[in-house]
């Protein structure tokens, strides 16, 4: 395996975040209810795992601006552009595969 310097290795891995959140903003028809089902998260645990590494650090960012960073607007904004009614059939696979419970 190559061996990268912690700068590559944090270059790297700031770039492959910034193509997945450019993805993520381009899929808007998928549901996170269905990344959650399928993946195990979603673009709101993104956006939690951006403000943990922000804390960490001593930044203040709050979960709205975190949130703002991952959707590329406001959530609220997003919900209403972009966010449908999940169907039973979602719900039912979130709570059978929740491991929150």
């Amino acid at each position: 395996m190559t061996t990268l310097s912690k700068q590559q290795q944090t270059e790297f891995e700031a770039a492959a975040f910034r193509r997945l959140v450019a993805h993520l903003r381009e899929r808007t028809d998928v549901q996170n209810i269905d990344m959650m089902n399928l993946a195990g998260f979603c673009r709101n645990c993104l956006s939690n795992w951006y403000k943990d590494a922000a804390d960490a650090d001593g930044v203040g960012l709050t979960k709205d601006e975190a949130r703002e960073i991952v959707y590329g607007m406001p959530f609220d904004e997003w919900k209403s552009r972009h966010q449908t009614e999940a169907s039973a059939q979602q719900k039912a696979a979130f709570e059978s595969n929740n491991p929150h419970k």
